[in-house]
């Protein structure tokens, strides 16, 4: 059997071919994909065939955030039925390596991870139209929400991995850093945590008007002016219990020292190379600096809060095309100007 998907060959050169579709196991699910949203690696892969040593090496079907319909099952699968509506967990650890048996599934030393060139042969992704996948990626939403919301449970479960890693963050100021996709989200699941305030910053005003639709209790445009060098947040000692930076510049990365209050955290979500850190700023503020990188049992959570409306997603999803216009999708996702999360529907 076969499947229409969407192939990237090269950088700028995605084609809507046929795939096959693998045969289904007795612990296995066949899903036929309904939404899947464009993902900042996804436009990496297409606008420049890779990033940093990441490189495609052969043809490659880009595509992680997913939800669809459940199919078919084999004869052991217990957790879904056909019919049933469900968001597709992307990840894929082995169980077996010692970070899998530590119950930190998210540095599986085996990691398959749809959608990913890190490895070779590549992770094939899920921008296909059907795909078996095993049972325990299988999340389901109910009939409340959209597949296109639905599809949202990965980057949600990356944004609630995050407010993990920060600890407690009830009655808190958060400052968060960079309002596209991930940092809206963290914004919501920074509320949804207890936090007391919470201010979202950024260089547009279209991404700070989202974040604000998804919680933030204050945004502020830092293109121009002082931003956070104004005194209210950085008299006596600084303003912010946690800062979530999600840009990855360095430049902010460094003037987020001086607005958090002493035996803050700043929690790392964006990524960069190398950059200078004020050591002694660190030390002297007893500064806690943590990173978070994807997620493992947070899925599940994202999936049930969406489906109980505990979390909206719809302000972040900007703009829905069919998968046969995946080239204009990928376009449209690249000016984040005008976009923050562009979906495909299948």
């Amino acid at each position: 059997m076969q499947t229409r998907a969407c192939v990237l060959h090269s950088a700028k050169d995605l084609r809507i071919e046929n795939v096959p579709v693998a045969e289904m196991g007795d612990e296995q699910v066949l899903v036929r994909i309904g939404a899947g949203g464009i993902c900042g690696s996804d436009l990496h892969y297409y606008l420049d065939g890779g990033f940093g040593v990441v490189r495609l090496q052969e043809n490659f079907i880009p595509g992680h955030e997913v939800a669809g319909t459940v199919e078919a099952v084999g004869s052991k699968v217990t957790k879904v039925k056909p019919g049933d509506r469900i968001a597709l967990n992307p990840s894929r650890p082995c169980g077996h390596c010692k970070f899998c048996q530590a119950g930190e599934q998210q540095h599986c030393a085996d990691m398959w991870f749809y959608g990913s060139a890190m490895r070779f042969p590549h992770s094939q992704g899920a921008f296909r139209e059907q795909i078996v996948v095993e049972e325990f990626q299988c999340e389901p939403v109910g009939d409340t929400v959209s597949l296109g919301e639905a599809a949202c449970c990965e980057p949600l479960a990356v944004a609630l991995h995050v407010t993990q890693r920060a600890g407690s963050l009830t009655g808190k100021r958060i400052l968060v850093t960079g309002a596209g996709p991930i940092g809206a989200l963290v914004v919501a699941a920074a509320r949804y945590a207890g936090a007391l305030e919470v201010m979202a910053i950024d260089l547009h005003d279209a991404a700070l008007k989202k974040a604000g639709e998804m919680g933030a209790t204050r945004t502020l445009n830092v293109s121009q002016g002082l931003g956070l060098k104004a005194d209210e947040f950085t008299a006596e000692k600084g303003y912010f219990d946690v800062a979530i930076e999600c840009t990855g510049a360095g430049a902010v990365i460094r003037d987020l020292l001086p607005v958090l209050r002493p035996r803050g955290h700043l929690i790392q979500v964006g990524q960069t190379g190398d950059v200078p850190l004020p050591i002694n700023a660190i030390v002297g503020k007893e500064l806690c600096v943590v990173g978070a990188f994807r997620f493992h049992g947070e899925y599940a959570l994202a999936a049930r809060l969406l489906k109980e409306g505990r979390i909206n997603v719809k302000p972040i999803i900007t703009a829905t095309l069919p998968f046969e216009r995946a080239v204009e999708a990928f376009e449209m996702a690249a000016d984040r100007k005008a976009h923050m999360k562009v979906q495909l529907t299948f």
